[in-house]
Formats: C-alpha cells, sequence, structure tokens
C-alpha cells in the first residue's frame, strides 16, 4: 500500500505493519493489566486482613460526588475517542479532529478534578495502610490517564498536518485501545476503592 508524506512523496507502508503496530500495544496494554492487578490483588490482601476499613479510627473514605463525576467524565471520553475512530474510518478529518479534542479535553478534566480531590481529602500517604493504597492505586491511575493524554494530543497533532486518514489510522486505533483500558481500569478502581 502506498501513501503520501506531506511533500507528496510516495510512503511505502510495509505489509503487516498496521496489525503489528496494533499487537504491540495490545502487548503493552497485556503488561499494564499485569501490573493494576498486582496493585489491585495487593489492596485486597491488605484490605481483607483489616479488621475495619478504612483501618484508621477517624479515616472515612472519600465522598462519591467527585468521583462519580469522573467516572461520567472518563467514560464519555471513551465514548468520544471511539467517535474518533469511526470518523478516522471514514475520513471524516473535521469530526476527527473535534473528537480527538473532546478527548483531551474530558480527560483533562478528569485530571483536574482528581488533583483536587487528592488536595482536599483530608488524608494522606502517611496516613495508614488505606491512604497508601488508595493514592498508590489512584496515582498510578492518574499517570496513565497524562500518558493517555499526551498521546491523544500527538495524534491530534499528526492528524492536524494531514499525516492521518483512513488508510493511514494505525495511530488513531491504537491510542482508542489504550484509552479504553485507562477507562476501564478507572471503573474497577472506582468501585474498589470507592463503592464496595
Amino acid at each position: 500500500m502506498t501513501a503520501h508524506g506531506a511533500l507528496g512523496h510516495a510512503i511505502e507502508q510495509p505489509a503487516g505493519g498496521h496489525d503489528r503496530m496494533l499487537l504491540g500495544v495490545k502487548l503493552a496494554i497485556l503488561s499494564e493489566i499485569m501490573l493494576f492487578g498486582a496493585l489491585f490483588a495487593a489492596y485486597f490482601v491488605v484490605r481483607s486482613e483489616a479488621p475495619d476499613w478504612p483501618p484508621v479510627g477517624d479515616l472515612e473514605r472519600p465522598e462519591l460526588l467527585l468521583p462519580g463525576l469522573n467516572t461520567i467524565l472518563l467514560v464519555s471520553s471513551s465514548v468520544t475517542m471511539q467517535l474518533a475512530v469511526r470518523a478516522v474510518g471514514r475520513n471524516d478529518h473535521a469530526r476527527l479532529m473535534r473528537f480527538l479534542l473532546a478527548s483531551i479535553v474530558l480527560g483533562g478534566i478528569f485530571l483536574c478534578i482528581q488533583v483536587f480531590e487528592f488536595a482536599t481529602n483530608g488524608f494522606g500517604l502517611a496516613d495508614g495502610v488505606f491512604g497508601s493504597t488508595f493514592y498508590t492505586l489512584t496515582g498510578f491511575h492518574g499517570a496513565h490517564v497524562l500518558v493517555g493524554l499526551l498521546l491523544i494530543a500527538m495524534v491530534a497533532n499528526r492528524a492536524r498536518k494531514g499525516y492521518i486518514n483512513a488508510q493511514r489510522n494505525t495511530a488513531v486505533e491504537g491510542v482508542s485501545y489504550y484509552w479504553h483500558f485507562v477507562d476501564v481500569v478507572w471503573i474497577f478502581l472506582f468501585s474498589t476503592l470507592y463503592v464496595i
């Protein structure tokens, strides 16, 4: 398959490059699943051995309002990311850009709310095992959201420059896999840390 670069020169697409790139993304996500799986396992082991949860006397779980709003924001950003994938498949550049930017805005608001929540929770890393596990899990997730936002911004910049279209859409699809993974992890985090 041949595509054209920014200067109009023909660029050869390696056979199977799309599939190999997406396989690499899937393997990277698999390693991230193992990381989060270990963190969740540690959390449940510590929680099962504590007589009360949270174990510190006057420490209470954070309120549900902000994390609930964050859940809505992140799930919505997953929808806009999938709409971006559909738009690039239809070669609809305007909608692709609109949905990528919407995903960035929703994810950015998520991070701002998470930082605000961290600053106002009333407990920190030093406040026992609950504080340390809470901030380890949510902090790692927040770092993954930040990486996802940077990746989406890079894809949006490439799309803005005309490097992404219906034939050259591997970056959009790969980043969407990562973003959906980040969203699914948040749903598990929200359920585990705030609801159960």
